[in-house]
């Protein structure tokens, strides 16, 4: 069953979150709207979901040296 809760832990964060998705879109050449994006397909969601995790790594082990 899936978890609907899209309740964020700092609710401040909202903002930079969607601006960090839709560079992340951009970069894997995905098409983000504002809002509803339903009719992207399982493997254009998968990318951009990909390039976030990617970049957050990359932002964690850039923080550890």
């Amino acid at each position: 069953m899936a978890n609907s809760n899209k309740r964020n832990l700092v609710p401040e964060a909202r903002a930079a979150l969607d601006k960090f998705k839709m560079e992340a879109a951009n970069e894997v050449g995905v098409n983000l709207k504002d809002g509803y994006n339903g009719d992207l397909t399982s493997k254009q969601a998968g990318s951009v979901g990909g390039q976030m995790v990617k970049k957050m790594i990359q932002a964690y082990e850039n923080g550890m040296k």
